[in-house]
């Protein structure tokens, strides 16, 4: 009993070491409270500290924010008062205006009033004066009267003639001398009556050429392209010059190459296939890939884009002229006109100046200007086709203006036009006028190159009447003719004879100067698609 066992030794440390340990746990946690204590403390002044200078910061902002409101409310009523002052003032000064106006008035009714008391007081004194003169004229008139009849009774006794037989004398007499006088005046006025229609026609004509004032130049048969470098003519003439007998195989267009720095010559009667060659060889210059493929790809190509620009230029030059139902194919052969001469006149150009002056005229004489712009617009459309088609430029569009709709006033005036046909109104002379002074300007045309032109077309007719020829293109100014033929139609041997009998016909159909080369060009192309 007095001694302790190992249990209960171990039992009693366990227990000091459980108290040791509390008590160290109690002391920690008493620290532990004691800082977090003195933390919130610190949290909870800064906080304070915080609030109270935001709120003095709120204070100072708030009494800022009044006396800015203050300032701006007085600014305010000062400007009001201000204005208050100065309508004051305006309408002192509006009612002194009116008080002065008030008392001019009233001056002047009173000097009107008294006019009006002159004049009335004359007046009384001159109807006075006209009774006595009324008196005084019936008096007359009596006693005239006196006198007429006696010296009507002395004359019927001398002459022996009635009253009745006197007076019908008197009457053929008048009526001879007022026939005489009537001849005349009746002639005076016939030649005042001319020479006026002839001066006004004079000056409406002058005035509508005066508002047009169209500038005129002379489309000539050569067009330049300009190149980048000399070293570009070597890549365009090709190896063996193919590429340039690919372009004026594929255009139509002889193509000069020269000593000419810098630029290459288009040398072509027709103006259309002169702007597809120019056009083609700047895209492949700009491309940079310049061979036979790509020449005739690119010219295809230029075409169709060329079509449509046509069809725009038609477009634009109906609305200019305020032209806006015209059929649109109607609108695309206008356009084609834009690469069309007549005698070296743009027959585009000339097509809206004849509008232009016609409208003018038709305006100023008082008649249907509509007819008279849409007639002198329309009237050679036929030269857009008529290389292509048989018969005159005026026949061919009078058939495309029946067939696309147009109306029978407008047709006449274009039929009209070259005085064909009797005028059938005056609109139609209206055109015909418009299109004599465009044509007749000075300066608008040029007889010797619409020759040469058809010249040339004549050239080209002939070799496309043979059989087998595909087309042909009269180059070197009417010197040479160059035919492209189908080689399935026509062998070699042919060709030889073709060219023959091309050049017999030209020798017999055709007047010109020097010669005439034929050449007859005929390729076979064997084509196969990979696929």
């Amino acid at each position: 009993m007095g001694q302790w066992t190992s249990l209960e030794l171990i039992g009693l440390a366990l227990d000091v070491v459980a108290a040791v340990a509390v008590l160290l746990w109690l002391y920690w946690a008493r620290r532990r409270l004691a800082a977090d204590t003195a933390h919130a403390r610190e949290q909870a002044a800064q906080i304070l500290a915080s609030a109270e200078r935001e709120a003095e910061g709120r204070r100072k902002e708030a009494e800022l924010a009044g006396k800015e409101r203050a300032h701006v409310l007085l600014v305010d009523a000062e400007r009001a008062s201000r204005d208050m002052q100065d309508a004051a003032r305006t309408a002192e000064q509006h009612a002194a205006e009116q008080l002065r106006a008030a008392s001019e008035r009233t001056a002047t009714l009173l000097q009107r009033e008294q006019d009006l008391a002159r004049r009335l007081d004359d007046l009384q004194r001159r109807q006075t004066s006209v009774g006595d003169l009324e008196r005084q004229a019936r008096d007359t008139v009596a006693r005239a009267d006196a006198r007429h009849a006696e010296a009507l009774l002395e004359l019927q006794r001398v002459a022996s003639l009635t009253a009745d037989e006197a007076r019908a004398e008197l009457v053929r007499h008048l009526e001879h001398d007022a026939r005489r006088d009537a001849a005349h005046l009746v002639k005076r006025l016939e030649t005042e009556a001319r020479e006026q229609a002839a001066a006004k026609a004079r000056q409406l004509i002058t005035e509508a050429i005066q508002r047009s004032a169209a500038e005129h130049a002379i489309e000539t048969t050569v067009s330049v392209v300009d190149l980048p470098s000399d070293d570009m003519k070597g890549r365009i003439i090709g190896r063996e010059g193919r590429n340039i007998r690919a372009l004026e195989q594929a255009t139509g267009v002889e193509l000069i190459v020269d000593d000419t720095p810098g630029a290459i010559i288009l040398s072509s009667f027709d103006p259309f296939r002169r702007e597809v060659a120019r056009a083609s060889i700047e895209r492949l210059i700009t491309d940079g890939r310049i061979h036979p493929a790509r020449i005739e790809e690119v010219v295809e190509k230029v075409k169709a884009e060329l079509e449509d620009t046509v069809r725009r230029d038609g477009e634009a030059a109906a609305f200019e002229l305020g032209l806006h139902d015209v059929h649109p194919e109607l609108l695309r052969l206008m356009g084609r006109l834009r690469y069309r001469t007549s005698y070296g006149q743009n027959v585009l150009s000339h097509s809206k100046e004849v509008a232009f002056l016609a409208g003018v005229m038709a305006r100023e004489l008082g008649l249907d200007a509509h007819v008279s712009v849409r007639a002198a617009f329309l009237h050679d459309i036929g030269k857009a086709v008529d290389r292509d088609m048989e018969g005159t430029h005026l026949a061919i569009g009078l058939d495309l203006l029946r067939k696309h709709g147009e109306r029978p006033p407008v047709i006449d005036a274009v039929a009209a036009h070259h005085m064909d046909i009797d005028w059938p109104s005056l609109e139609a002379m209206i055109v015909q006028a418009a299109d004599a002074i465009s044509a007749a300007r000075p300066g608008a045309r040029r007889d010797i190159l619409e020759s040469y032109v058809k010249r040339l077309e004549k050239l080209e007719d002939i070799a496309d009447g043979f059989k087998g020829v595909s087309k042909s293109f009269a180059l070197q100014a009417g010197r040479e003719i160059r035919i492209l033929v189908h080689s399935e139609q026509v062998s070699d041997e042919d060709a030889v004879w073709l060219s023959k009998d091309i050049a017999r016909r030209i020798e017999n159909e055709l007047e010109y100067p020097g010669q005439i080369k034929v050449t007859v060009i005929r390729e076979t192309r064997a084509v196969e698609i990979a696929r």
